[in-house]
């Protein structure tokens, strides 16, 4: 799948003026609130004709200002999420879910539709069909939302910050339900969130937009980890991500995992032996050491080499470490960096508390 996105388009006061492509994946629009994203999605649903500009899918050109082309919404295969989920009240969940099937475009063969059941075990709404909206958690609606778009087969599926309107605690309990849907329907998604935790633990690609402007894109690992793109992610959202496999569930509560960076240990994941996880570490959580720390409490101590080193305006500065051959980022004051004489090139050991990683930072791997 590839959605290749040129389009500008003028509001009171602001400029949208926006260039990229989405791969395959979760591309998650990423940005403080204003920044543009919502109006992006919504030129891709064609809810917004933009001035000027050019949006295909898969080839398939679904907006051209040049040739006036403007395809009407129902006819570009496409499911939208709302933060909201604008389920129909008057209908119970098994009606809200055909009605997305309605719009599903008639094959020969039916198996090209979306299975129903297979939606609704993937979602866990199954126990939910035969009651109403009103009755529903935030959680719950926003599943049947979700399983409604999917049911009109779509070849993209925008989501536009489906869980801001979540408590933490309902955010926890839906985020798997969406880590199945990248994995196991390979469904691409355009994902618009400004929550990073979200975006870590989701997105295959990030863009990052600030004030109307694509400020840049690219893998997510490697938009995370990047020292340049730190000031606009946000400072105290700047980190990394690991990949690991569980390896042991260990008695005193911890989980062991092992990946390239070598062994982790973190508080006890809910996962079988063997799943894959990706690890989101915060560079405020990361120590640096020139010699392995004997003596300390810290359990995850990481063998590295420097590769970059960025100072910040202020006291600041963030290191960026390859270990094993991934990355990790450290934020320290300038006076430790050089009070500790560190240079690209150097080797050093990273240290992380166990506990310092939030479970909202861990996701199963995709």
């Amino acid at each position: 799948m590839t959605l290749a996105i040129h389009l500008s388009h003028s509001f009171p006061g602001f400029t949208l003026d926006v260039t990229f492509q989405a791969p395959a994946g979760v591309t998650a629009l990423y940005g403080r609130s204003g920044s543009g994203k919502t109006s992006v999605v919504n030129a891709v649903a064609g809810l917004l004709r933009p001035k000027a500009g050019h949006i295909a899918l898969n080839g398939h050109v679904l907006f051209d200002s040049a040739t006036g082309l403007c395809l009407p919404p129902h006819r570009r295969r496409i499911g939208y999420v709302f933060q909201d989920g604008r389920l129909f009240p008057h209908m119970n969940v098994r009606q809200n879910l055909l009605y997305g099937r309605r719009f599903a475009p008639r094959h020969a063969d039916d198996s090209a539709e979306p299975d129903f059941d297979r939606i609704i075990g993937l979602l866990g709404i199954a126990p939910l069909l035969e009651r109403r909206p009103a009755t529903l958690s935030g959680g719950e609606k926003a599943r049947v939302a979700i399983g409604r778009a999917i049911l009109s087969a779509p070849q993209l599926l925008l989501l536009d910050e489906p869980l801001a309107a979540l408590d933490d605690a309902r955010k926890a309990e839906i985020l798997p339900y969406l880590e199945r849907l990248r994995d196991d329907l390979g469904l691409p998604m355009l994902y618009v969130s400004h929550a990073m935790s979200e975006v870590a633990r989701l997105a295959t690609t990030v863009v990052l937009l600030e004030a109307g402007r694509v400020v840049a894109a690219g893998p997510t690992a490697q938009m995370l980890a990047d020292p340049a793109t730190a000031p606009s992610l946000g400072l105290r959202e700047a980190g990394a991500l690991l990949t690991a496999k569980v390896a042991a569930q260990d008695e005193d509560g911890l989980t062991r995992l092992e990946g390239p960076a070598g062994p982790l240990w973190l508080p006890r994941l809910a996962a079988p032996i063997g799943a894959q996880v990706r690890v989101r570490v915060l560079a405020q959580d990361v120590m640096l050491s020139l010699a392995r720390p004997s003596g300390f409490s810290a359990l995850n101590i990481l063998p590295a080499i420097i590769e970059d080193i960025r100072m910040g305006d202020g006291p600041g500065a963030l290191v960026r470490l390859k270990t094993g051959n991934e990355v990790l980022l450290a934020r320290l004051t300038r006076r430790s960096v050089g009070a500790l004489g560190l240079q690209p090139g150097m080797a050093v050991f990273a240290v992380l508390k166990a506990v310092s990683v939030a479970q909202e930072n861990v996701g199963s791997g995709g």
